[in-house]
């Protein structure tokens, strides 16, 4: 059996004036998509258990079977797997943004207006130069995406830290790190007022960026913190199917590597909107012969609803429709057995530019499947469908087993 699971990360969302009242995915183009669900089994599945930030992280995990309950140990530590890294038993890994807060206080940009990984490789050392005797050390990942690990982890016990891509336009006065012990409170605060005053404030990567009118890193944002993630292999939960992972984010990487998947590094592949969609497609049609499963991710969605551009993200839809799913349905129905899935991880509505824990829709086929013609057949790919058939599965854990083993437990005869 050859399965595909691609995952458009953040393309669920809310209906939208400005699309007529429909959701970027209803308003899109899809019509490989809507082929998948008029053939096979549509619904909501709830990714995001309840008490969990929702995210990525926990999304991801849940999609690929693994309860956040049992398994979630923070998101850093997982973006430190893709890098493999490995953390002391004293040490914990944060992740670390590079922003951008206005001269208000509030926070103007969680990426730093998309930082270039030259600039961002140099502010990292320079942090490392600074903090050299600090107790930490920093990591450059991709972009504004980073790392940094700090001795003496008991001191944070407790430690609560604000995702900085939930709060955009919003006074960073307001969400403080709290809940750990004062000195390592006070430790965090030092760390973050130095950096942007010793290291960020007047560095040349900074005045450069102004000068080339794009926005200044002034910040940087620890959050995400935790201790090594450790995952029961993929393939000893279902049967030896043996997978590949194709992503241009750390945080789908370090998942992969987690539960012992290969990956396939795709040049044009950046995480953004201005990914090589084709490229990734093209490189999931040639891992089919050579993987049991192949798992293609596509962060631009996400980044779309980030920065409430619906226009983007229907964009960003239609292109992993027509260079992704398009080419991987047609190429996985060359094999005898098959199945294709679609699955958005989590909703980044437009309106809030935050990730939410409402359940998005999913859609599967394949060979051995029925599409459910007694009551849902033809129905387009879309929130408002998914919700139409009745179908939820929660918790979202679940879902990955009834693709890969299950039969469609949906069916109506």
């Amino acid at each position: 059996m050859k399965y595909v699971l691609i995952l458009p990360d953040g393309a669920a969302d809310d209906p939208l004036p400005s699309l007529d009242g429909k959701t970027p995915l209803a308003a899109a183009a899809t019509p490989n998509m809507d082929l998948v669900a008029a053939h096979g089994v549509q619904g909501l599945a709830q990714t995001v258990p309840a008490g969990f930030i929702p995210g990525t992280d926990v999304a991801t995990l849940s999609l690929f079977s693994y309860d956040p309950a049992g398994y979630y140990t923070g998101r850093a530590p997982l973006e430190a797997a893709a890098q493999g890294l490995t953390a002391a038993s004293d040490e914990l890994i944060f992740r670390c943004n590079f922003v951008t807060i206005d001269d208000n206080g509030c926070l103007a940009d969680f990426t730093a207006d998309h930082i270039t990984q030259p600039h961002a490789d140099r502010l990292i050392a320079d942090l490392n130069t600074v903090f050299a005797d600090a107790g930490c050390v920093f990591h450059a990942g991709v972009s504004y995406r980073n790392l940094m690990m700090a001795q003496e982890a008991a001191r944070f016990e407790g430690l609560v830290c604000q995702a900085p891509h939930d709060i955009p336009g919003l006074a960073v006065a307001d969400y403080p790190p709290h809940g750990c012990c004062q000195p390592g409170l006070d430790w965090l605060k030092m760390l973050m007022q130095r950096a942007a005053d010793d290291v960020l404030a007047d560095h040349p990567v900074n005045t450069e960026r102004i000068a080339n009118g794009q926005g200044p890193a002034t910040n940087i944002w620890l959050w995400g913190q935790g201790r090594p993630t450790v995952l029961e292999p993929f393939a000893d939960r279902f049967n030896g199917v043996r997978g590949v992972v194709i992503t241009g984010v750390d945080i789908i990487r370090g998942i992969a590597r987690c539960m012992g998947m290969e990956l396939i590094e795709v040049p044009g592949a950046t995480g953004y909107l201005d990914t090589d969609y084709a490229a990734k497609g093209a490189a999931g049609v040639r891992a089919l012969d050579d993987y049991d499963m192949v798992v293609v991710h596509i962060e631009a969605p996400d980044e779309a609803g980030h920065e409430g551009n619906a226009a983007a993200k229907v964009k960003a839809i239609e292109e992993v429709d027509c260079h992704i799913v398009g080419p991987m349905l047609e190429a996985v129905q060359q094999f005898k057995e098959w199945r294709i899935m679609v699955a958005p991880d989590h909703p980044t509505p437009c309106t809030t530019k935050a990730h939410s824990s409402v359940p998005p829709p999913f859609c599967y086929t394949g060979s051995d499947i029925l599409a459910d013609t007694a009551q849902h057949s033809g129905l387009p790919f879309c929130e408002q469908s998914a919700q139409q058939t009745g179908v939820m599965v929660d918790p979202g854990s679940a879902l990955m087993g009834r693709f890969i083993v299950g039969q469609d437990e949906y069916h109506e005869s």
